[in-house]
């Protein structure tokens, strides 16, 4: 963050930050400092966020409401496909458009079967939320407490739940478009190929921008897109 602080005011640089595990801890809220900071850096780049969550989730982190979309310059909710820029909705899309309906209920049949299967000390509610760009499915419930978020993830350390869970989702639905990836302590997301977290750049290359930083919990580089010149570097954060 200290060499973003150093960018001059006027150029036109935007700043990418990954939300969970970056900005806040899985589903807790951002530190009034590093909110300041944000507004600090505004002034000097253009910032933006990128999650997994869809925008309510990431609005009760950031802020409160429709506050989020006007304390960043763009929002992306859900990996990019929900896409705000300067307090407006610029696009939307829809796993099911993107999958169809009878792959997507095959999906959701089988990890209701899957799960059926799973025999955990506590189970609670919400094991499939339906999200626009992806499927999230949580074994144990998203409507657990915080401490048995934390129950379940070290018996998930210990018996690979999750991990066992993807690789037979992956063969079941091998050659069907498919990606998964696992999602804080308790879940993993479904989503078509090509919908991850960069999908949103696919929106950011049409705005001119002279470079992109992102910042995230899990790269040891950060990714600069160099729109005009038309090439990509990198830059250890």
């Amino acid at each position: 963050m200290e060499k973003a602080q150093g960018f001059s005011p006027d150029r036109n640089v935007l700043c990418l930050f990954d939300v969970d595990g970056t900005l806040t801890p899985p589903r807790e809220k951002i530190d009034p400092e590093l909110d300041e900071f944000f507004q600090t850096l505004r002034k000097k780049v253009k910032i933006g966020i990128v999650g997994g969550s869809d925008y309510s989730k990431i609005a009760e982190q950031l802020g409160e409401g429709d506050d989020v979309i006007h304390k960043f310059d763009y929002v992306f909710a859900e990996n990019g496909t929900v896409q705000y820029k300067d307090g407006k909705l610029l696009s939307k899309h829809a796993i099911q458009n993107q999958i169809g309906e009878e792959l997507l209920q095959d999906l959701i049949n089988f990890c209701l079967s899957y799960m059926g299967l799973i025999k955990l000390p506590k189970k609670r509610g919400t094991f499939i939320e339906f999200r626009n760009g992806m499927i999230n499915i949580s074994p144990i419930g998203r409507s657990c407490t915080a401490e048995e978020r934390i129950e379940f993830s070290e018996i998930d350390k210990r018996e690979k739940i999750r991990e066992k869970f993807v690789a037979a989702l992956k063969k079941e639905f091998a050659g069907k478009g498919l990606r998964f990836t696992k999602g804080g302590l308790i879940s993993f997301d479904i989503f078509p190929e090509g919908w991850d977290k960069r999908l949103c750049l696919e929106v950011l290359e049409r705005e001119g921008l002279d470079a992109i930083y992102f910042f995230g919990n899990e790269t040891s580089d950060t990714i600069v897109k160099n729109s005009s010149h038309g090439h990509n570097s990198s830059a250890t954060v």
